[in-house]
């Protein structure tokens, strides 16, 4: 301790608890950085989360790129293929089929239910080298010979489907005979094919998991009576973060009338929008940080208004105004650096138990705290970004030792006169 600076060592010594109210309110001042910090990192590590989570449920269920023409019909699209693979960042390319169908379910007892599924067609033997689905099965197989269906957990579970199960689907052609059938004298009634349930995936993404459908290309083009084009293709890339500029590599290398969007181009009014979210919760948050920092300014006040004249010795005996300035400046920089520290433990302690609490809550008040329906993820993810952490940490800090500033400034430009006068 003698080793230590004068301000220093008396920053410390005026911080000791001596069951004041001066001690009380620096106290509550520690606890207050604290919770701005912890509430802080839990808050932005766990938007982070649900940023880095998103482009990965996106990323495992569609491609980096889709391939397309403005009318959505590729009848040349194995010449197309050959072409978009020459570019050496990619890595995979597949055709696909995607529309809405209508799909009826055959229970063995009951009424049949009735709902509106994207249903995507894709070549088995290509699909695992432009997205994941291959690898996300939780029951069954990915067989998609003959008339076989893959579904989503969501929509098995929603219509309490299992593999071996049968469905009835109804393509757009159908509902074009029924509107002719109407006025028709002699009209065919539109037959749905009849499909059966050969698995079910799970990505992990709640809208995938319960609006897709995968069936084989050709049972695709079939229901869409596209013959041999399809609606596009899919391609996958050494860097999806490089999207954009592949993008226009392989534009260049097709034709004009080529429609090339990203999964940043898919997805980007969601992302946009997570990305505002985040900043302005970082902003919001911190305002704790200026709530807590008011409460050390008025700690330190009260210090410089019972320790006047202690500072006017101090001056008397040579101190400078700048050292009395150190004195209570310490006092702020110490206050902030225990309760970010403080503060930094406990919002990394509560980042690991966090599904551990919500599953607590859920068992103790019955209400589902984050619902999958909603929020689409089954867990609450998390991302600890060390560069977030730090600006979080040093901005609190910072704060910490802006608010000593005025009380210290105070008490460094009091006159020794003045202050030994003090009652």
């Amino acid at each position: 301790m003698l080793s230590l600076p004068f301000e220093l060592l008396l920053a410390l010594r005026y911080l000791r608890p001596k069951r004041t109210f001066v001690s009380i309110i620096t106290l509550i001042s520690v606890l207050g950085v604290m919770l701005g910090v912890a509430v802080l990192i839990i808050v932005i590590s766990v938007m982070s989360g649900f940023d880095q989570s998103l482009r990965d449920k996106i990323l495992g269920f569609n491609s980096h790129l889709r391939v397309s023409t403005a009318d959505r019909r590729v009848t040349n699209y194995r010449e197309m293929a050959t072409v978009v693979s020459t570019n050496q960042h990619v890595k995979g390319v597949a055709p696909y089929v995607l529309g809405q169908v209508l799909v009826k379910t055959q229970p063995i007892s009951g009424e049949p239910a009735y709902l509106a599924q994207y249903l995507r067609g894709v070549d088995p033997a290509l699909e695992g080298k432009v997205t994941s689905l291959t690898n996300s099965m939780i029951s069954g197989t990915f067989d998609l010979r003959g008339n076989r269906i893959v579904i989503g957990s969501g929509f098995a579970n929603d219509l309490r489907l299992k593999v071996g199960d049968r469905l009835l689907i109804y393509a757009p052609r159908d509902v074009e005979k029924w509107d002719k059938a109407r006025t028709a004298e002699k009209a065919e009634i539109p037959v749905p094919d009849d499909y059966e349930v050969a698995g079910i995936f799970e990505v992990g993404y709640y809208e995938y998991d319960s609006s897709y459908i995968i069936t084989s290309l050709g049972n695709a083009q079939d229901l869409y009576e596209l013959k041999d084009s399809v609606h596009g293709l899919m391609v996958m890339i050494d860097d999806p973060n490089q999207a954009a500029s592949v993008r226009n590599e392989v534009a260049r290398s097709l034709s004009e009338n080529a429609v090339i969007s990203t999964w940043m181009d898919d997805a980007r009014h969601f992302l946009e929008a997570l990305a505002v979210e985040k900043n302005v919760m970082f902003y919001l948050l911190f305002f704790i940080m200026i709530v807590a920092a008011f409460g050390i300014m008025s700690a330190l006040i009260t210090f410089v208004v019972q320790k006047t004249r202690e500072i006017g010795v101090l001056k008397a005996l040579g101190a400078r105004n700048t050292q009395i300035m150190l004195i209570f400046l310490s006092q702020s920089c110490i206050v902030g650096i225990l309760g970010v520290f403080s503060g930094l433990g406990l919002g990394l302690l509560a980042l690991s138990y966090r599904n551990e609490f919500l599953f607590l809550m859920r068992r103790v008040t019955g209400i589902e705290l984050f619902p999958e329906q909603i929020y689409a993820f089954r867990e609450l993810p998390m991302l600890i970004i060390p560069s977030d952490i730090i600006l979080i940490c040093l901005g609190s800090l910072l704060a910490c030792v802006v608010a000593g500033l005025l009380p210290a400034w105070n008490a460094g430009r009091l006159k020794p006169v003045d202050a030994l006068r003090a009652n």
